[in-house]
């Protein structure tokens, strides 16, 4: 019974979330601080992973591709689709999940348990729609920009490997970009991104909203944040395929 008690704890926080600001100055402040937390702050173990993915993508690829009759730009574009579809989307998610998500967590974990949750609640402010929503709404913002540019950076990390490791040629690479490309797998991606960027935002967030104890259970809030939340992406990320794509 102890999940439907969370589930419904979750639903009341969320719908707690929207109320009228009390000062939308102060409100406006936080939004642009967490956009700077949680896309600035994570734009270099993005990058660093977007491209390796690329890359890997590239020579795996290109290994398993052995017969003659395939066309050395069909390479390009496997890892084409496989970054927008799946790597970009996905893969960043559940990074960002344990580098967003657990500094969510424990945040707010630590603001409960310093009572200054208490103490904004005291001067009459809504701490759930202060403290959560900013969050929640730079994430939706953020997250889906940091997939776009991993998309673009597994991409060109695919072909700086193929080029350097002589694999596969520039052109032929980026001849097979262009082949048989389905605009709608790029959609998908972004709908996928703004999915699973609510879950990172908002799961670590009702974990860390709702901790009880000390520094130990902040701890523990956490860790507990960021694996449901890596679950709850891996089961978005099927059941918006099984839905979305096409057979």
């Amino acid at each position: 019974m102890t999940i439907f008690y969370d589930i419904g704890r979750y639903l009341l926080m969320i719908k707690g979330m929207f109320s009228r600001p009390e000062n939308g100055k102060m409100y406006w402040k936080e939004f642009i601080h967490q956009c700077s937390e949680i896309g600035f702050g994570s734009l270099g173990i993005v990058a660093i992973i977007s491209v390796f993915i690329g890359a890997v993508s590239t020579i795996q690829t290109a290994y398993q591709l052995v017969s003659p009759l395939i066309p050395p730009s069909t390479i390009g574009q496997i890892v084409r689709d496989t970054v927008i579809l799946e790597f970009a989307p996905t893969l960043v998610c559940i990074v960002l999940a344990g580098v967003a998500g657990s500094r969510i967590a424990s945040e707010l974990g630590n603001m409960r348990v310093s009572e200054q949750i208490d103490a904004l609640e005291i001067m009459g402010i809504n701490t759930k729609t202060y403290l959560i929503l900013p969050k929640i709404v730079a994430s939706l913002l953020m997250i889906p920009l940091l997939v776009v540019m991993s998309m673009a950076l597994g991409i060109w990390g695919g072909r700086l490997a193929g080029t350097a490791a002589g694999i596969i040629s520039r052109s032929t690479y980026d001849r097979g970009l262009h082949e048989f490309f389905v605009p709608f797998n790029v959609f998908f991606a972004l709908i996928k991104s703004y999915v699973f960027a609510f879950i990172i935002s908002s799961i670590p967030a009702f974990y860390g909203y709702y901790v009880k104890g000390g520094a130990l259970e902040i701890g523990r809030a956490s860790t507990k944040a960021v694996v449901v939340s890596c679950i709850l992406i891996l089961f978005a990320d099927y059941v918006l395929s099984a839905l979305l794509l096409p057979t």
